[in-house]
């Protein structure tokens, strides 16, 4: 979808985003325009992407009656723009907007479950319904009703009301005798213009700032994916439309087909198949674990037998873990002895132990984790931790060794 437009302003703006659990702060430029297609973030709805001028919209927001959109590049005030929607997330949104208001309606119509907020999200959408449960059966009963009601092909109209619109007036009566909290909020306080009416032919009219297909056809299918706990006394309504459900269905048949030749059986088996291989690899774990415990009594013993043994051990071993490096510590003795073991990826993270007379320990020990690019922590002759690289053990070997050297001049 394309459309021209004009620039009203372009201001120096920031952008607060938020990935993988960190924040940060992009610079850029907030541009008015005298119209746009391009919706912003509102009513649980995510803002529309694409392009203005070529430059990529990275956010849409509502000021207002105004849509401001974020650019990383600025535009000339009274400059002439192409503006490219990104139609393709544009109609996801609008098939899942359809089909909450869809699945709301019947919902309400068919149990008494109000909606009481819901959330667009990436991969699928949820809509928090106001009851602390649901009954058996009702879910698949919700599903085939809303997909009655696309194969009945009704109209989604949308209508422009004035704000003393009767139309608008009973709307509001009515919601506020259902106490629809979400459906229909009301109108915010720097609201200008007149009132948009979603109209489902038949099934629901609702106020909504949103963007939606102009018939349920549009929408193909829903698949109510189930429920899950939500906040309290409340139960979430997992569901994907349209497109998302073809999607959905072509990775579900993709990763069944991986599993079957994986697990060499039929799909209907693929369950109980990954549940006897989950047995039998807590009984190799655990048989693993045994070894690795002989194991480590078997090394310390071999080391306290040598006859010409020095006063510094050092061994890496991929599989171990803390009680392995324990126990072999332990075995060993360090009082008289200076101890270095890790166990991990030999060129990447992993543990480590450090053991031996106090003194010695507390001075090495940080600088040992320094050098393993870790972080760790020790008392009355330990000092252990994780180790985001054990490349440098040799380094951390070298250095421990020659701190060794004072325990044999202590014996001198």
């Amino acid at each position: 979808m394309n459309f021209d437009s004009c620039v009203i302003s372009c201001v120096p703006a920031e952008l607060k985003l938020e990935s993988n659990g960190k924040k940060e702060k992009l610079k850029g430029f907030n541009v008015k325009l005298k119209d746009t297609i391009m919706f912003p973030e509102g009513g649980g709805q995510p803002d529309d992407h694409g392009t203005i001028g070529g430059v990529p919209v990275l956010r849409v927001l509502r000021q207002g009656p105004d849509a401001v959109h974020f650019l990383s590049s600025s535009l000339e005030d009274g400059q002439e723009v192409h503006i490219k929607l990104d139609w393709e997330r544009r109609f996801d949104h609008m098939q899942q907007h359809t089909g909450q208001h869809l699945i709301t309606a019947l919902a309400d119509t068919m149990f008494g479950y109000k909606t009481t907020s819901w959330d667009l999200g990436r991969q699928r959408s949820s809509i928090e319904l106001d009851t602390a449960s649901v009954k058996p059966g009702e879910m698949e009963a919700l599903e085939a009703a809303v997909n009655e009601k696309i194969r009945a092909q009704l109209a989604v109209r949308v209508n422009l009301l004035s704000i003393d619109d009767p139309a608008v007036e009973k709307a509001w009566a009515l919601n506020e005798q259902l106490r629809e909290a979400v459906r229909s909020r009301g109108l915010p306080d720097d609201h200008a213009g007149p009132i948009r009416i979603i109209d489902i032919e038949g099934v629901d009219a609702n106020m909504c700032c949103g963007t939606h297909v102009s018939n349920l056809s549009h929408l193909q299918v829903i698949k109510i994916l189930g429920t899950e706990k939500g906040k309290k006394n409340k139960t979430n309504l997992i569901f994907i439309a349209g497109n998302r459900v073809l999607n959905y269905a072509e990775k579900s048949y993709s990763i069944e087909k991986s599993l079957t030749v994986l697990l060499k059986t039929g799909a209907d088996e693929h369950v109980d198949a990954v549940d006897k291989l989950q047995k039998t690899v807590k009984r190799l774990q655990k048989s693993n674990l045994m070894i690795l415990r002989e194991m480590a009594v078997l090394i310390a013993q071999s080391f306290k037998n040598r006859p010409d043994r020095e006063p510094f051990f050092s061994l890496h071993n991929k599989d171990g873990d803390n009680e392995f490096m324990n126990i072999v510590a332990n075995e060993i003795g360090f009082q008289d002895t200076l101890i270095f073991l890790t166990v991990g990826e030999e060129k990447g993270a992993g543990m480590f132990l450090i053991a031996g007379p106090e003194n010695i320990i507390a001075e090495v020990g940080p600088l040992v984790a320094e050098l393993l690019q870790g972080k760790g922590a020790g008392k009355s002759g330990r000092y252990q931790g994780k180790a985001n690289s054990l490349v440098k053990r040799v380094e951390a070997v070298a250095l421990l060794k020659e701190q060794s050297h004072k325990l044999d001049a202590r014996e001198e």
